[in-house]
C-alpha cells in the first residue's frame, strides 16, 4: 500500500534567523536575568554575556551580535567611553541598561548622544523582580534597535544649527510634538534651530520618572528657546518649551485667554506615561487651529488618532520622514490615518513650522485690514 506523500514547505531562513544579543554588564545578577529574558523569546537568542568592554571587544568580532546590551558603570572601560569607540570604528545597535538615577539619567542622556538607540532602567530596589517584570519592555526594545537606522552624527560633530530667519512671532500658536525612540536627539535638533521668540513649544516624549529634567536641562544649554519640565498650572509662553515629567502626562488648558499646562496621574494611554495621545487630544481640544502639530520618531501608534483629531479641529500637522527616524511607526501611524498635512526631513520641519506661522500671520493680517 502506497504511502501518503505530504509536501513540508521550506522553511524561510530569514524568518528562522534569530536576533542575536551580546550581553555587557558587570553583574553577574543582570547577566544571568537578561539571558534568561532574551533566551526565552523565539526570535532572540543571547549568544555571549561579559562582565566589562574589554571582554567584549573580542566576543564582537567572534558572534558577530546584531545589537549589544551595555551597562554604563563597570571596570576597565565605563560604558560610555567603549560606547564612543565602538560607534567610531564599528557602528552598530546599543541599548543601553542604566541605573533609575540622576547620575545614571545624565549617563543615559549622553549615552543617547553617542549613537546608542534607547535604553532600558535597572530598579533602585528589589532588581531581580523588578528586572523580570520589564521583561517585555526588554526584548520589544532589542527588536526595534535590531531594525533601526543608525544616527550618522553625534554630539561632538553636530554644529549649533542656526535659528531661522525672517520669522514674525505669533503669542497665540503652539507647537505640539509628540515623539519615542530616537527621539530624544529629534527633538534636541528641531528645538535648537527655534529662536528664541518661538511660540510655546509642548512635548510628550516616551521617558521615565527621573530622566526628564536631566532632559530639559540638557536641552536649556544648548537651545535659544527656555527649557523645563513642565509642572500643574503654569502659563505657556512662547519662547519656552515644556517637557512633560517622565511617568506622567502632560496635557494643555485654557483659563481665559491664556493657556496652561495639566500634569495627570492617570492610567497609562497606549502603555505609555506621559502618553502622546493625552498631550494632542488636550491640544485638539483647547488650540484647534491654533495648533501646529509635529510627531517624529518612534515605534508604535500613540498619538496617531489624536493628531487626526487636532487636524479635524484646525491644526496643521507635521511628520517626520522615514529616512531621518531612527524608527519611522509613529509617523508612519499618522501618516496612514491621514492627520498629517505635509512629510519633511528633520533638519527642515523647525523652518518649515516658523514659515507657516508667519504666512498665516501675514493672512491674518490682510484679512483684518480688509475689514
Amino acid at each position: 500500500m502506497p504511502t501518503e506523500s505530504r509536501h513540508v514547505p521550506a522553511l524561510n531562513a530569514s524568518a528562522a534567523r534569530k536576533i542575536k544579543v551580546l550581553i555587557i554588564d558587570d553583574s553577574a545578577l543582570m547577566r544571568t536575568l537578561l539571558t534568561e529574558i532574551i533566551n526565552g523569546q523565539p526570535d532572540l537568542t543571547a549568544v555571549g554575556a561579559v562582565a566589562d568592554p574589554i571582554m567584549a571587544r573580542q566576543m564582537i568580532r567572534l558572534l558577530n551580535p546584531d545589537v549589544l546590551t551595555l551597562d554604563v558603570e563597570m571596570p576597565r572601560m565605563d560604558g560610555l567611553e567603549f560606547l564612543g569607540r565602538l560607534m567610531t570604528l564599528r557602528p552598530m545597535p546599543v541599548l543601553m541598561v542604566s541605573s533609575l538615577t540622576a547620575r545614571g539619567a545624565e549617563s543615559t542622556l549622553r549615552a543617547i548622544e553617542l549613537g546608542a538607540v534607547d535604553y532600558v532602567t535597572k530598579p533602585k530596589l528589589n532588581i531581580e523582580r523588578g528586572v523580570r517584570q520589564s521583561g517585555q519592555e526588554i526584548v520589544d526594545k532589542i527588536r526595534i534597535a535590531a531594525k533601526a537606522k543608525l544616527p550618522t552624527t553625534t554630539l561632538s560633530t553636530t554644529p549649533r544649527l542656526a535659528a531661522v530667519g525672517n520669522y514674525r512671532a505669533s503669542a497665540e500658536k503652539l507647537i505640539i510634538i509628540g515623539a519615542s525612540t530616537g527621539g530624544i536627539e529629534a527633538v534636541k535638533t528641531l528645538l535648537m534651530k527655534l529662536p528664541p521668540d518661538s511660540p510655546g513649544v509642548l512635548i510628550a516624549q516616551h521617558m521615565p520618572a527621573g530622566f526628564t529634567s536631566g532632559f530639559a536641562n540638557r536641552l536649556g544649554s544648548l537651545c535659544r528657546i527656555k527649557v523645563k519640565e513642565a509642572v500643574d498650572g503654569e502659563q505657556v509662553l512662547p519662547g519656552h518649551a515644556y517637557i512633560a515629567p517622565g511617568g506622567r502626562h502632560l496635557a494643555i488648558d485654557k483659563c481665559g485667554t491664556n493657556y496652561i499646562t495639566r500634569i495627570l496621574d492617570t492610567h497609562p494611554v497606549n502603555r505609555h506615561r506621559p502618553s502622546v495621545e493625552v498631550l494632542f487630544k488636550s491640544a485638539a481640544k483647547h488650540a484647534g487651529p491654533n495648533v501646529l502639530g509635529v510627531m517624529l520618531t518612534g515605534m508604535g501608534k500613540d498619538g496617531a488618532s489624536a493628531m487626526l483629531e487636532m487636524k479635524f479641529a484646525g491644526a496643521y500637522n507635521v511628520a517626520q520622514d522615514e529616512a531621518s527616524c531612527v524608527v519611522f511607526g509613529m509617523p508612519r501611524e499618522a501618516i496612514a490615518m491621514g492627520a498629517i498635512n505635509v512629510v519633511l526631513p528633520l533638519v527642515e520641519i523647525a523652518g518649515h513650522l516658523l514659515a507657516r506661522i508667519t504666512e498665516s500671520g501675514v493672512h491674518h493680517a490682510r484679512v483684518k485690514a480688509r475689514v
